[in-house]
């Protein structure tokens, strides 16, 4: 199965990225996924079931551990792997 993760982390800092978007945008970058999209309002990656769902866990784990407050996520189903 193919996941789509949608992610956002607060409390927001349009001047300077906090420490907690830093610590997701690392897990996400490197983690084994493809189509990733970072951005200050949003991010996206795709990627097999178990990559998404193993770069979830540790996003909220570092995230929390960095100074997010809030973290809102959405995990799609997108298709079946190849």
């Amino acid at each position: 199965m193919r996941l789509r993760v949608e992610f956002t982390t607060e409390p927001f800092d349009l001047g300077e990225a906090p420490g907690h978007a830093l610590a997701a945008r690392e897990v996400i970058e490197t983690a084994d996924l493809d189509a990733v999209d970072v951005g200050p309002f949003g991010n996206t990656a795709e990627g097999g079931a178990d990559a998404v769902l193993t770069a979830v866990d540790t996003l909220l784990r570092k995230s929390l551990a960095s100074g997010a407050t809030r973290i809102s996520l959405q995990v799609n189903v997108i298709g079946e792997d190849k």
